[in-house]
């Protein structure tokens, strides 16, 4: 099945793109598709393994099963001064 990422700041620039489409087996947990992510190539492997995600625009576990056509954005770190 296929999942849009969102992808920004550091995220973003790793991976030289603002989204993309991931395909995934059914019934993959988030988790798993940011681990099929990080596998696309080492550039990527430098995402976290467990970021703070967001499925279909809410804050979601990385347990949360994925559904085809999902949205999910890995949302990095942020700091404020």
């Amino acid at each position: 099945m296929q999942v849009r990422l969102l992808l920004f700041a550091y995220y973003r620039d790793v991976a030289g793109a603002a989204e993309l489409d991931l395909d995934v087996p059914a019934g993959c947990s988030a988790l798993e598709a940011v681990a099929h992510l990080r596998a696309r190539g080492p550039s990527l492997s430098q995402i976290p393994q467990r970021p703070v995600v967001a499925v279909n625009q809410v804050y979601a576990s990385l347990d949360q099963v994925l559904e085809e056509g999902d949205e999910m954005a890995l949302l990095p770190p942020v700091a404020g001064g």
